[in-house]
């Protein structure tokens, strides 16, 4: 057999060369033990996230999203040691279709508040994860191009794993994190999924809307669900011949919120357009937030709202910690197995099989 068939006699002339061989890339005499970072203790993440220590805070919130039953005792007392600092912030939740500029808008709203109002801002963008292989590109931070390398922000992707309502599980204890750390203005980004986003209107102060013109007829914006918790709602790519299907669209919609009932803030949703690309209509975006911040603020209604995020999320803990309990269960690991078998032989209904899982569990518990 002939190494090179170009060194033939077919092919008389033409040489080709063996070359160098390639040398391995890896350094032969490093010691992989020298350079393992050094776990923090829970003193010491807090420590640094209340000195704004950016690089701390990341692996604080990395360890609240950790999934491993390990982490989450030194989890919970890096948060509750924050907590006392928290709260001090104004959060908003910006959610809208896939492609409605959500991320564009974030790095020109982010910019805008940043010059205009001062302070620190965290923005905590939540990508899908894929239901086969599980994993998340987490790439909204490429679009962010300006807000990415400013100073005063903090930008962390989470995948939403599996979480419904478009926002990780995690989202509200990362959002303690990032006040305790100094940030006064907290963006949240949703997936966008349409209608279930009250997750993310849980842990938020002012919910907003990215639409797009010609998104379909009148009726699509007397829809309940997502359009029902808005607190405004701005219609993006308002630039070029673009701008009257954009003025047509925001008269339906400010048509539509007539057929709602008022909301218990009091206040009437507003709807606006502008342009995230161009910077078009950045400013009165913003003025229509703080005017709806300090309405809710003299009314009442912001610490209502907060306090009753509080207890929502206090069910939620509950709902997760006895999810969490249940699948972690050794016992009822192995029992799934076998009752997902005798439901697939189609020896018991799915309710049968639940049910003596939970009595399982149950008794467990007892013991």
């Amino acid at each position: 057999m002939i190494e090179h068939p170009e060194n033939s006699e077919e092919y008389k002339g033409l040489t080709v060369n063996s070359g160098v061989e390639q040398q391995s890339i890896v350094n032969p005499y490093l010691q992989r033990g020298r350079f393992a970072r050094r776990q923090l203790t829970a003193a010491e993440m807090v420590e640094g996230i209340l000195k704004g220590d950016i690089t701390i805070l990341s692996q604080a919130v990395t360890l609240v999203e950790s999934i491993n039953p390990d982490h989450f005792a030194k989890a919970q007392e890096v948060i509750e040691k924050c907590l006392p600092y928290s709260g001090n912030s104004v959060r908003i939740g910006i959610s809208g279709v896939p492609g409605a500029g959500k991320s564009t808008s974030i790095d020109a709203f982010g910019m805008h508040l940043l010059e205009e109002k001062g302070g620190k801002l965290a923005v905590l963008a939540i990508d899908p994860s894929s239901e086969r292989s599980k994993g998340s590109i987490l790439g909204d931070k490429t679009r962010m191009e300006k807000l990415s390398v400013h100073p005063k922000s903090f930008i962390r992707p989470s995948p939403t794993a599996g979480s419904l309502g478009g926002v990780a599980r995690k989202t509200r204890e990362s959002i303690i994190l990032c006040e305790a750390a100094g940030f006064d203005k907290i963006f949240v980004e949703t997936v966008g999924v349409g209608q279930s986003e009250t997750a993310c209107h849980s842990m938020v102060d002012f919910f907003l809307l990215i639409q797009l013109a010609g998104t379909g007829d009148e009726l699509q914006g007397i829809k309940r669900g997502i359009m029902e918790i808005s607190d405004g709602i701005v219609i993006n790519k308002c630039d070029g011949e673009n701008v009257d299907k954009c003025q047509l669209a925001a008269r339906n919609f400010r048509n539509a919120l007539h057929f709602f009932p008022k909301s218990d803030s009091g206040w009437m949703p507003k709807v606006l357009c502008y342009s995230g690309f161009y910077g078009l209509g950045i400013k009165e975006v913003w003025d229509m937030v703080y005017e709806y911040i300090d309405f809710v603020k003299e009314n009442g209604y912001f610490a209502f709202r907060r306090n009753e995020q509080s207890k929502y999320w206090m069910y939620e803990t509950i709902n997760e910690t006895l999810r969490s309990s249940f699948y972690n269960n050794p016992e009822i690991r192995t029992a799934l197995t076998e009752e997902g078998k005798s439901v697939l032989a189609g020896e018991k209904t799915s309710f049968k099989a639940a049910g003596e899982l939970l009595n399982n569990y149950f008794n467990t518990l007892k013991a």
